[in-house]
């Protein structure tokens, strides 16, 4: 009998079981619920994967464990908010709550907090983006002037100032872009 070759070599079904996603409700402080969101949006990855990076080391988790002072955990205040994550994360919070008796909202609450480094990172670069932008506007305003200037030479209706209306139109679009991502950022600032 021939030998059938497994077509994705080191999977094995406990592997393909730990990716899949499973729904979890914790109960977590806004500042906690904003800052997963607020990285996620900028590093441009999905809360899952998020959670998957700051849960599943269980050597790192089970040592944060050892530092959470629950009572100072129960002062927060907190609202429930649910997010996918993956079932191997999800094993690794209960592993590690069930063995200190915590509870999963306190190991996620405090997790998130290895995410303020990253926070304010970018809120130092979202403040020279704010800069460059401006930079950028005068930029496409002198863009405007010149196009301005070669359709009053030439014509609007010059193959050389299409071309340049087009490059305009295209630094429009960047530029609204742009605005809309700053928008998004404003949660830096006060964060």
């Amino acid at each position: 009998m021939p030998k059938i070759e497994d077509p994705f070599p080191g999977s094995t079904m406990f592997n393909l079981r730990g990716k899949q996603s499973v729904r979890a409700t914790f109960k977590l402080s806004q500042k906690a619920i904003d800052a997963i969101g607020l990285v996620a949006v900028h590093m441009g990855i999905k809360q899952k994967s998020l959670f998957d990076h700051i849960i599943e080391d269980l050597e790192a988790l089970d040592t944060l464990a050892q530092t959470i002072q629950i009572r100072k955990f129960r002062e927060i205040q907190r609202r429930q908010k649910t997010y996918v994550l993956s079932r191997k994360t999800i094993e690794a919070l209960e592993a590690i709550s069930e063995a200190y008796g915590m509870p999963r909202d306190a190991l996620v609450e405090y997790s998130v907090q290895k995410l303020e480094s990253i926070i304010s990172s970018e809120k130092l670069k979202h403040e020279e983006r704010k800069n460059l932008k401006k930079e950028m506007t005068d930029h496409f305003d002198h863009g405007k002037l010149f196009y301005e200037k070669a359709v009053a030479i030439l014509g609007e209706d010059d193959p050389f100032c299409r071309r340049i209306e087009k490059a305009l139109l295209a630094c429009q679009k960047t530029e609204e872009d742009i605005n809309e991502f700053l928008e998004k950022s404003k949660i830096l600032e006060g964060f």
